[in-house]
């Protein structure tokens, strides 16, 4: 079996993933609001400084001193004197020039300024998007003046010597900066050259990231803490009780104990929450069910006592019809057989044949009103009335006569049956039938079964004093009567359609060359293909004689 991890485990995991969620979340806020805040007051500040320098330079020793450093015999003697490391050279040549003392106060400005500020470098220079060109910068040499380098990726689409809005950046060399470049504007609104601002924020970075530690390490002990907590009120409030009813259950269901002896669980799950109603709902279903399997039990032990009862009254049934074929293997005359199915485990249908003496033969096909042990009973009592009656040498409408008026003057006002009764004189052939209310039987005659549509009366047990009315038929060796009850041509299928009289005596005359008994099983296996899967719609009785004649 695959193993499986506990609800407890699940939820664990699930609080923990929670609280790093959180936790993430939190820190991560806080880490970029801190840092864009802290850039946002660097940036400020950067930008501030450079505007103000900017504004107050003198422009003119500025144009001055760009125009003596970008000219060629400088270049020449600033490449030497930085070879040389000799910054009195440029002493010398700027003084020469007559700039060398507002060169210095320039320089001094500008440092000033740095250290006003807080900056790491503040400097002067002539910038385009290809080059730039240094004209001062306290943080350097004087052989560092002039010095032309490649523009850096930020003057790339900018104007030369435009106003550029600070940025943090990073390199290996200088660390992390916060630089802003502002114009320096001459009266006349020409742009000349730009001031450069650099902040230095290493520090601030390093501190920021400091921060960022003190706050995962808080986080993760925040975290920690709640998850315990939490982990211990689930435990407590949810797994446990959890547990402690899985377990309960399993003891309950346990099937080495007999349900007579099984106890509804008591734990102690005191709570008003879904847990303790789900304990609460548990308890109630174990009693109910413990109840439910006593209940179960004597039903069980009674229906197993009406079961029993029921199959002896099946074989008392069985054993009053006639069941010993061939019935009567001393005479040629005639050859009959006889079957019985109820649709329960007693049925309200029977058959009956006997010799009332040696030339007269008997037969009766009823149906009684109903099914199970009250039609039987009644099935029982009709069947022994009519046989006395007839024993008696009555004709057949008499018999019907005097069974009616026995079955009501002994009460039977709630049942009724139907009953075809015939008294065939074997010697010639001749058969005297009543129909009391039954269904027509089916005559086998010239080599053809047809149904007979005979003279029906009232059905017997039905009302006092009913005349029952006889008729006679001719039998010549080799005809066939058929009787049944309406189990066979009312025989249904799944979709509640009816075999029907039509389907009967097609198949039997499919049949017609057969004896008795394969007629009759030939009849059932058609009607049993016909009804398929379908619940028995009523008791299957069925009844053929073929008379042979002397001859026979």
């Amino acid at each position: 079996m695959k193993k499986i991890h506990s609800v407890s485990f699940r939820v664990n995991v699930l609080i923990l993933l929670l609280g790093i969620i959180i936790g993430g979340g939190l820190v991560t806020a806080a880490y970029v609001t801190n840092t864009r805040q802290v850039d946002e007051f660097y940036m400020t500040k950067t930008t501030q400084t450079s505007t103000t320098i900017a504004a107050h330079l003198d422009t003119d020793v500025v144009a001055k001193l760009l125009e003596i450093v970008k000219a060629d015999d400088y270049q020449a003697l600033r490449e030497e004197a930085e070879a040389a490391e000799d910054d009195v050279r440029i002493e010398q040549y700027l003084e020469e020039k007559g700039a060398l003392e507002d060169y210095r106060k320039l320089r001094d400005t500008l440092a000033s300024y740095r250290d006003l500020q807080g900056a790491k470098y503040v400097y002067l220079l002539d910038v385009n998007e290809v080059s730039g060109i240094y004209l001062c910068d306290p943080n350097e040499p004087l052989t560092f003046t002039g010095t032309v380098v490649k523009s850096a990726p930020e003057f790339k689409g900018i104007p030369a010597n435009s106003h550029i809005d600070a940025t943090v950046s990073h390199t290996e060399e200088y660390g992390w900066l916060c630089s802003a470049y502002d114009p320096i504007v001459t009266e006349s609104g020409d742009v000349i050259a730009s001031v450069g601002v650099d902040i230095d924020m290493t520090d601030i970075v390093n501190a920021r990231h400091a921060f960022l530690w003190t706050l995962l390490a808080l986080a993760a002990a925040v975290v920690l803490a709640a998850m315990l907590f939490t982990v211990w009120m689930m435990t407590k409030t949810v797994t446990k009780p959890i547990h402690l009813l899985s377990k309960g259950a399993d003891e309950f269901a346990d099937p080495t104990v007999e349900y007579a002896d099984k106890k509804v669980i008591d734990l102690p799950i005191r709570s008003k929450d879904e847990i303790g109603d789900l304990y609460q709902k548990t308890r109630s279903m174990q009693q109910n069910l413990i109840d439910y399997m006593a209940s179960l039990t004597k039903v069980t032990a009674e229906k197993e006592r009406i079961g029993t009862e029921l199959s002896i009254a099946t074989r008392i049934q069985a054993s009053m019809l006639p069941q010993v074929f061939p019935a009567y293997p001393d005479r040629h005359e005639f050859d009959l057989f006889a079957s019985m199915e109820p649709a329960k485990e007693v049925g309200g249908d029977f058959y009956d044949f006997f010799l009332v003496d040696d030339d007269h033969l008997c037969i009766v096909m009823a149906d009684v009103s109903g099914k199970g042990v009250p039609a039987a009973l009644f099935m029982m009592a009709s069947k022994m009335i009519i046989a006395n009656n007839a024993m008696a040498g009555k004709s057949p409408a008499q018999v019907l006569y005097d069974t009616n008026t026995t079955l009501l003057a002994n009460g039977q006002d709630d049942m009724f049956v139907t009953v075809w009764i015939g008294i065939l004189e074997i010697s010639t052939g001749r058969l005297t039938a009543s129909n009391g209310g039954h269904e027509y039987p089916v005559l086998m005659k010239d080599g053809r079964f047809e149904m007979y549509k005979d003279v029906h009366s009232f059905l017997v047990a039905g009302m006092p004093g009913v005349k029952y009315k006889e008729y006679e038929l001719q039998l010549n060796p080799g005809d066939k009567l058929f009787v049944y009850t309406d189990g066979v041509p009312e025989a249904q299928d799944s979709e509640r359609r009816m075999f029907g009289m039509d389907r009967t005596v097609e198949v039997l005359n499919e049949n017609r060359e057969e004896n008795p008994e394969e007629l009759l099983k030939s009849v059932r296996k058609a009607v049993d293909a016909f009804v398929g899967d379908a619940e028995p719609f009523d008791d299957l009785t069925m009844l053929c004689l073929e008379y042979k004649g002397k001859q026979g």
